[in-house]
């Protein structure tokens, strides 16, 4: 049986230049992925090449055994690949209900179950998009893809800027997402404790290319390996054993 989602030797950026260079990944259904890495070493550009906002040089990319490489952008949410890029881009003229409702797909994820998985949207689902908090606003952007209902969901630096108490709330609602709703999830994120958290196993990027794969757990107890990926120094809470970054 194959593999959901197979990327073999992918080569794509934009314009002339390259971002992904001979980059291979695969993914199985229900699994969750942390994709880690520094910065612009191809983490975004890999969400974006998925749904077609990239040029592909070179290589294969299969969806649920098909070629994806040439398939339009419109006709991969459709496939079931659902998108959160980092601008969010919600409709700030629409309700939050409107938000959710207006290109929703008929599936598990509806209004009752997004709205129990996000109680805040529900608390303001009169509101327009504009009026908002920007962790609303990222809340809202997540469960507008659930309700496309993809089978693959790509998150593109969800806790960014976020205040550490929404930060908390939406961890919440990705590990309920993942652990109990078994939702397929590639997620980018600059947290690593948090994604590896969040996740099953994950992937290290550097210089376009998976360079490490490892489960998120294992990965976990072995510091030093993430401070040479990922070049941030992690230390265990001595109270809460929690990772948090290390000051220096």
């Amino acid at each position: 049986m194959p593999e959901m989602l197979e990327l073999e030797r992918v080569v794509a950026g934009y314009g002339d230049a390259i971002v992904l260079d001979h980059c291979s990944l695969q993914l199985a259904e229900g699994e969750s992925l942390a994709l880690l890495g520094r910065n612009g070493v191809g983490k975004s550009t890999l969400l974006a090449t998925l749904m077609g906002h990239t040029r592909v040089r070179g290589g294969t990319l299969r969806w649920c055994g098909e070629d994806l490489t040439r398939v339009p952008r419109h006709r991969r949410a459709a496939a079931g690949l659902g998108w959160v890029p980092q601008e969010r881009e919600i409709f700030a003229s629409l309700t939050v209900e409107e938000n959710l409702t207006v290109a929703a797909v008929a599936g598990k994820w509806d209004l009752r179950r997004v709205y129990a998985l996000f109680p805040r949207l529900h608390e303001r689902r009169g509101n327009w998009g504009n009026e908002l908090s920007g962790g609303e606003q990222q809340m809202l952007a997540i469960a507008r893809a659930l309700m496309l209902n993809p089978r693959l969901l790509l998150l593109d630096e969800p806790l960014e800027g976020l205040a550490p108490v929404i930060v908390e709330e939406l961890c919440a609602a990705l590990d309920r997402m993942v652990r109990q709703e078994g939702q397929s999830l590639v997620l980018v994120e600059q947290q690593v404790a948090q994604a590896l958290a969040l996740t099953q196993r994950c992937a290290v990027l550097e210089r376009g290319r998976v360079v490490h794969s490892a489960r998120s757990q294992a990965q976990l107890q072995d510091l030093a390996a993430l401070d040479r990926w990922v070049g941030v120094r992690l230390q265990a809470d001595a109270t809460t054993g929690r990772l948090e970054k290390e000051e220096t």
